[in-house]
């Protein structure tokens, strides 16, 4: 027997494996979630017994997907934060995620002060200082951590679930997140560290790009400005900054608080009721504006690099909005499935013009981003930049073929199960729902209106809300690119990797 012979069939055989242990794992978290009707689902008993990888692949794409459903309790503390609470005693750990609207939307003037006071919880509080804070979290196993985005600022904590180790970690989580003391030192190491990251930034062309299509998408919005802040910014920020912006937005009418774990609903009550309880009632952020509406146009970052970087979109979709299904659907389709895609298909395999190219659409609390981004060879850009209008055009005039819907569609409820695949992302969906304001029945709900969509469905909600004749298209390169279409090549794909230098 060959050498080629030899991998041919280990291959197969690992394939199998493969696939027989995604399907179990899959049988396994549905049957863990449970299925429409209560009774247990079971994936794995749809694979024949002796299937082959052809079968086996067949089996998995043909059986139904149970939708997730999650055990949510919620309800809102004595002084405004809403909680959002499901029990998972399988192991016995205790994971907390609490949410402020406190990301860099609410930096005012000073961008980058959302981050910088994200980043300096958990460096010291009145009774604390910052080595005393990592030992105690390190004594009893538990993991905490802050983070800071456009929207939201995070604390979260992970924790073995019983008294011994829950109890010292909640309390210190909890003076942490509501007694922070703002240390000189600390401030100045942090913002030593956020200088060094937006210096090395201004030389990194893709956050340049970035940037540039963001301030051009939203204008005076408060998302035009980067979380990161820029340099003048983030040197001008002071202890009285950190402290109005902590005392403003880290109040529990602001908060959502998530958990889940090997824990009660008496339990769960007590913990939110600790972390709430620490923490003034003050105010929810007021609502945000919305964003200005796209009117096109063509910006050119000058910038002396071997590619082009090019972003196409404009601000297109709110967090549950009527068409967000139908949105998803068209992205999976366009862009978002990787080289099976259109974009993938006429950028890479058709004219080997980037290794790459994608799509998405980007939810938040005002209407978030669609964008078609890629990087291409500097005498490439205007070939790469015209296809991928055309592209957009054609979808949004013509919609997806039955077999690009029915194929997004699977793809797209065959992944939602991992949006509860463990106690990590249960939370990150507890704490997505009620900081959004979601219903709590949303995963099914957007289940069941991805498998009602039709073609036209698909095609209209993308044409209504990415009219290409307004999008914005930010490049940044040595010479700006001029739109051009031209016809596939043969053997493009092979090719592809031309496209990068």
């Amino acid at each position: 027997m060959g050498l080629r012979r030899i991998f041919r069939d280990n291959t197969t055989i690992a394939l199998l494996l493969v696939l027989l242990a995604l399907g179990a794992f899959i049988a396994w978290q549905l049957t863990r979630l449970g299925s429409d009707d209560g009774a247990p689902t079971r994936v794995a008993a749809a694979i024949p017994a002796g299937a082959s990888v052809q079968e086996t692949v067949g089996a998995l794409e043909a059986t139904p997907v149970s939708r997730p459903r999650l055990a949510l309790q919620r309800w809102q503390t004595a002084n405004g934060a809403r909680v959002y609470f499901v029990p998972a005693p399988e192991l016995p750990m205790l994971d907390v995620r609490v949410v402020f609207d406190a990301g860099g939307a609410r930096d005012g003037g000073l961008s980058g002060l959302a981050r910088f006071a994200s980043a300096m919880i958990g460096e010291g509080t009145a009774t604390r200082g910052v080595d005393a804070i990592n030992a105690g979290f390190e004594n009893v196993g538990a993991q905490f951590g802050t983070s800071s985005h456009r929207d939201m600022a995070v604390a979260e904590l992970r924790t073995l679930a019983g008294a011994g180790q829950a109890d010292p970690a909640l309390a210190l989580f909890t003076d942490v997140l509501a007694n922070p003391s703002f240390p000189a030192d600390a401030m100045e190491r942090i913002r030593g560290q956020m200088l060094v990251g937006l210096q090395r930034d201004e030389e990194e062309p893709g956050t340049i790009a970035s940037r540039a299509y963001m301030a051009a998408l939203y204008l005076v919005h408060p998302y035009a400005t980067p979380p990161d802040g820029g340099v003048d910014t983030v040197k001008a920020i002071r202890v009285e900054d950190l402290r109005a912006f902590h005392k403003r937005y880290y109040v529990a009418r602001n908060a959502v608080i998530a958990i889940t774990g090997a824990v009660d609903r008496a339990r769960a009550e007590q913990l939110a009721a600790q972390i709430a309880g620490a923490l003034p009632a003050g105010e929810p952020a007021p609502v945000l504006p919305a964003p200005p509406e796209a009117k096109g146009g063509n910006f050119h970052v000058k910038f002396d690099s071997q590619q082009t970087h090019l972003l196409i979109g404009l601000p297109a979709l709110k967090r549950n909005d009527p068409d967000e299904a139908a949105l998803l659907v068209a992205n999976e389709i366009l862009g978002g499935n990787g080289l099976t895609s259109l974009l993938g298909e006429e950028i890479r395999n058709k004219r080997g013009l980037a290794y790459s190219a994608g799509s998405g659409f980007q939810g938040m609390r005002a209407a978030g981003p669609f964008t078609v981004s890629m990087q291409t060879r500097n005498d490439s850009a205007g070939e790469a930049l015209g296809v991928s209008l055309e592209t957009l055009r054609r979808f949004a005039k013509e919609g997806p073929t039955e077999q690009q819907l029915e194929d997004a569609r699977r793809q797209l409820v065959g992944g939602y199960p991992l949006q509860l695949a463990g106690n990590r992302a249960i939370v990150g969906t507890l704490a997505m729902l009620g900081f959004y304001n979601l219903p709590d029945d949303y995963l099914e709900r957007q289940l069941a209106r991805i498998e009602q969509l039709t073609r036209e469905d698909v095609r209209a909600a993308f044409a209504r809300r990415v009219p290409v004749d307004r999008l914005i298209v930010v490049t940044l390169g040595p010479e700006k690119p001029v739109p051009k279409v031209t016809p596939p090549k043969p053997g493009a794909a092979d090719g592809a990797q031309a496209a990068q230098p």
